[in-house]
């Protein structure tokens, strides 16, 4: 694969060029992510953003998970990390949009560097567990990938994929496991043989696996997203866990 900080600082600056160009309506319209407008969906990327320059500076940002009881899995403690992030928003909404852009803007494009020059073995404070940098760095992308959708598929505004998904992809792959075991299901290996939007084949786990998950990188990635359902996707699952795999599937910060 790329360079993945190289790739996340490409990424942002795809959305630099979106949220540069949106109108003050632009700013206020719903966007695709539930009671969120496009500025919610902005102040949480530069909150989340803010958050990996803490866990730069020795922070910890862990959000601890409970263990498993009475039969059912283990989950992320208090309110879990969707709720924290809509306390975090709420908190701190009615940013003008132009402060707003260069609040996200500070915090995004200090953040490749900063990964980068991480010395080797370096473990970083993450949501679920420590993460290298270059798996933070991963992280990040895919969660600006995601909100980059919910803030121009509203708006009508043209945003296209690249092959910086692989990285996404090979996230959601990675992170099977954890999302099986998160989920309380049964899981087992699976091989991915995804096609990328330049039409590259790209493969992730062993062939020789008895399940299997084929398709567009881009489906894959968006049902990883929970922007996609699985059963809209052009993704065809094979063997025992195929199908569950997807049922799971999440782009998770692990």
């Amino acid at each position: 694969m790329t360079d993945i900080f190289d790739d996340l600082k490409a990424e942002y600056e795809q959305l630099d060029v979106v949220l540069a160009g949106l109108t003050p309506a632009e700013w206020s319209h719903p966007s695709a992510a539930e009671g969120w407008t496009v500025s919610d969906v902005v102040l949480h990327l530069a909150q989340t953003e803010e958050l990996a320059a803490a866990s730069l500076a020795g922070e910890d940002v862990t959000i601890r998970r409970e263990p498993a009881t009475d039969g059912e899995p283990g989950r992320e403690s208090g309110r879990g990390v969707d709720a924290a992030a809509d306390a975090m928003v709420a908190a701190q909404r009615d940013i003008a949009p132009a402060d707003l852009l260069a609040r996200w803007r500070r915090a995004a494009f200090a953040t490749p560097a900063a990964l980068r020059a991480q010395p080797k073995g370096t473990r970083l404070s993450w949501v679920a567990i420590p993460l290298s940098p270059a798996t933070l760095a991963t992280t990040r992308l895919a969660e600006h990938w995601a909100h980059a959708y919910d803030i121009t598929a509203p708006l009508g505004i043209p945003y296209p994929d690249t092959a910086r998904l692989r990285h996404i992809a090979w996230l959601g792959h990675r992170t099977l496991p954890y999302a099986f075991d998160v989920a309380g299901v049964e899981g087992g290996p699976v091989y991915c043989e995804l096609t990328s939007p330049d039409g590259e084949l790209w493969r992730f786990g062993d062939p020789a696996a008895a399940s299997t998950v084929t398709g567009p990188a881009a489906d894959f990635c968006r049902v990883g997203a929970h922007r996609l359902a699985p059963a809209d996707s052009m993704l065809k699952t094979t063997g025992p866990y195929g199908a569950k795999a997807l049922a799971v599937l999440r782009n998770y910060a692990l």
